[in-house]
């Protein structure tokens, strides 16, 4: 693990292999554990750096820790590494936070793929009070953990691992904090990014998990319409498809890095 420093403080990450950048980003309460199922499987052509976000895995804590900071954080990630030509593969809120930078730096992200990510749901008054309620504190306390496992839908190993996990963090302190700080920030402006989905140029695959009861299959159909030229994939699972299904996953992400990379290496005009 080697850690750098961003706006909030030391952010843990690990990277393995060679070649085009993928920068994978996780979901609430999660870690960068839950791509383990696939870094290898990536790594065999392509450099892959795994981020703890802020308040979460090895990353240190912060306060306020929101949707929109994330999104900051992943620039100050790009701009310590030195990254470009980059694939981000996010997942829930690290879905949003990498659609955000092929919004405001497309010239840094050369593909993008969103795993029943956020940052697209309707701001309906349900949607608000909804992310209202889950961002008392008082209520994340005792609702998390078994919000945790009702949208993970664990059929593998590895997502009863990602449970554990998540459940675990849910029940500290500062995992109640940083839950609860990011579930109000769903809810506002600066996270909905329907009205500058049509900025993103990046080739874009967004793949959905049928199974997750928070983030249903019609949000990401509305998420493929906001997003010009995109594609959508359903598969059978939960929340986080690359840990449930990750032979069925990589199925359908690896011809589009090769698409990607062949698009990268033609020759323009």
């Amino acid at each position: 693990m080697a850690t750098l420093t961003t706006r909030t403080g030391e952010v843990a990450y690990v990277q393995t292999g060679a070649g085009r950048p993928v920068v994978l980003l996780h979901a609430t309460l999660h870690d960068r554990h839950d791509f383990d199922p696939i870094v290898e499987a990536l790594a065999r052509r392509r450099r892959v750096v795994a981020v703890d976000w802020p308040g979460h895995g090895e990353s240190q804590s912060t306060d306020s820790v929101t949707g929109p900071l994330l999104a900051d954080v992943l620039d100050d990630i790009v701009d310590a590494l030195d990254l470009e030509d980059i694939v981000l593969i996010g997942n829930s809120v690290g879905g949003s936070a990498a659609a955000r930078l092929a919004i405001t730096r497309p010239e840094l992200v050369r593909g993008l793929v969103l795993v029943n990510t956020g940052g697209f749901v309707p701001n309906t008054p349900f949607t608000a009070a909804f992310c209202r309620l889950m961002g008392t504190e008082a209520v994340t306390r005792r609702v998390m953990p078994r919000f945790v496992r009702a949208y993970m839908k664990a059929q593998t190993p590895s997502d009863e691992s990602i449970v554990a996990r998540a459940v675990a963090r849910a029940r500290t302190a500062d995992g109640v904090r940083t839950a609860a700080s990011l579930w109000r920030s769903f809810a506002t402006p600066e996270y909905d990014l329907r009205d500058r989905a049509h900025r993103i140029t990046a080739p874009t695959l967004i793949i959905w998990g049928d199974r997750d009861p928070t983030l249903s299959p019609r949000i990401g159909r509305a998420t493929q319409q906001a997003i010009p030229g995109s594609a959508l994939h359903v598969l059978h699972t939960g929340h986080v498809v690359f840990s449930s299904d990750p032979t069925g996953f990589m199925r359908v992400v690896e011809p589009f890095l090769e698409g990607v990379d062949a698009q990268a290496t033609t020759p323009s005009g």
